[in-house]
């Protein structure tokens, strides 16, 4: 099996890569249209700001090329942002892959610290991609910006109020938290993706 990673401007490459490592699968790290087209399965992570981002798939006409992917690609974080349609950082227009927009958490509550950062748990799993894990398991985010609650939602969680912490569409999947790491869970999710 070919795993691509998708090269960008966007952090995260690296964890990714040791967490397929520790359950013993390669991947290769390209932008090369070619390679990614052919992929069996592509990973668009992703931790970094929706604007350049989006400026540099652009750049590389790798914006189009996502979005005509035809085999299970997996969005996490910023790279699940990026496929829904709009963000509010810096009024991004993204891929347009799912319906719901990227807002930004508010809070008049000084108690409540943006961006999110650490465990919490999500809930309402609603796909294969969560074969093997209970509800309410606990993944790792790292956050100022969540999707809304939408038709695409595959599981949800709460941090100032409910948002999509899973989308899914198609061949397309996206998680807002970090698999690579989020321990065994993770390792689930990410092994689960691998054998849609």
């Amino acid at each position: 099996m070919k795993l691509a990673i998708v090269k960008y401007n966007a952090g995260n490459i690296r964890s990714v890569l040791y967490a397929l490592e520790r359950i013993g699968v390669e991947a290769i790290v390209t932008d090369d249209h070619e390679q990614l087209g052919s992929a069996d399965k592509v990973i668009f992570p992703g931790v970094g700001e929706a604007s350049t981002a989006m400026a540099y798939l652009k750049e590389r006409r790798l914006d189009n090329l996502i979005r005509e992917l035809r085999q299970p690609v997996l969005g996490i974080c910023l790279g699940m942002q990026l496929l829904c349609s709009h963000s509010e950082e810096n009024n991004t227009n993204c891929l347009g892959i799912f319906e719901e927009k990227v807002m930004r958490f508010k809070t008049t509550d000084p108690e409540i610290k943006i961006p999110q950062v650490g465990w919490n748990n999500i809930y309402g799993l609603g796909s294969s991609l969560f074969n093997g894990v209970a509800e309410n398991s606990y993944c790792y985010f790292v956050h100022s910006y969540y999707a809304e609650t939408g038709p695409n939602a595959i599981a949800s969680t709460e941090y100032i109020q409910a948002y999509s912490s899973a989308l899914h569409k198609n061949n397309f999947y996206g998680v807002q938290f970090h698999p690579e790491k989020s321990a065994a869970v993770g390792e689930r999710i990410l092994k689960n993706f691998i054998e849609l």
